[in-house]
């Protein structure tokens, strides 16, 4: 799975917890806290959601690096073996 791939798989995680979000209004290189009421109940539902998407598993010790667009991206790149 490429990068663009997994940031739209972020994307549709994070409209499954905040469906009033628009991923494309969110600056992709700030955490989600920083621009959107997202306590941590919603970390953990977005988490949740993610690794049903994408069928994995995150440890709950790298949840805080799935806090933003990019991060994600990033995070799930790096541990899916993704091309960019």
């Amino acid at each position: 799975m490429d990068k663009d791939a997994l940031r739209k798989a972020v994307a549709a995680s994070l409209i499954e917890v905040a469906p009033n979000v628009d991923p494309a209004t969110l600056d992709p290189a700030k955490s989600f806290r920083d621009q959107i009421e997202f306590d941590s109940i919603d970390q953990l539902n977005f988490v949740l959601a993610l690794q049903e998407a994408l069928g994995i598993e995150v440890p709950e010790l790298d949840y805080p690096q799935l806090a933003g667009l990019d991060a994600a991206a990033d995070y799930l790149s790096s541990h899916l073996g993704s091309t960019a």
